[in-house]
């Protein structure tokens, strides 16, 4: 049976488990198939003078990464709404700097992401999958930390709501029991 609190929780929008759970997971393949194709791609060197690739895992680790990508990003929208928002919206600034690195961060990441695929020059495509590895690795040590200052936050932090959600949610708290 689904509690009172998760109930209120998603009528007013607030972020919920899956929607953690779901972006972090992406997060996680995204991060490590995006770092593992780069490690591939600079860092080994084949014995082979005619080899296309460095690694024969290159190829997939570029084609994960490429079609996890943009189910991270529609997830991303999804916490927009239900978490970004409303904690931009709200009076309570605990957290917000990590979350702003986080938010800022992401949007150069997608960005870049997507000009790699049509920059139409060698050196512009350079300049963005530069920019996609440094903004990449800001959003990952930002979205880390965004995590442990959210876990080591007080607990009756509560979630990112306006006032009138507050007094609704006590107003109508009888009614959810």
């Amino acid at each position: 049976m689904v509690s009172s609190d998760t109930r209120m929780r998603v009528m007013l929008g607030a972020m919920v488990w899956w929607e953690r759970w779901a972006f972090n997971a992406l997060h996680g393949v995204v991060a490590v198939t995006g770092a593992a194709y780069l490690y591939m791609k600079l860092a080994l060197v084949s014995d082979d003078p005619f080899a296309v690739v460095n690694h024969p895992w290159q190829p997939t680790m570029l084609s994960t990464h490429v079609i996890a990508a943009p189910f991270f990003v529609a997830c991303f929208g999804m916490l927009f709404r239900s978490h970004t928002l409303r904690k931009l919206l709200s009076p309570n600034a605990s957290n917000r700097r990590t979350g702003w690195t986080s938010l800022l961060s992401f949007a150069a990441m997608a960005i870049s992401g997507y000009l790699i695929q049509i920059a139409p020059t060698a050196a512009l495509i350079d300049a963005t999958i530069w920019t996609h590895v440094a903004a990449s690795l800001l959003f990952a040590v930002g979205y880390g930390a965004h995590l442990v200052v959210g876990w080591r936050a007080p607990a009756d932090n509560g979630i990112a709501i306006s006032d009138y959600d507050v007094q609704y949610k006590r107003s109508a708290d009888d009614a959810w029991t």
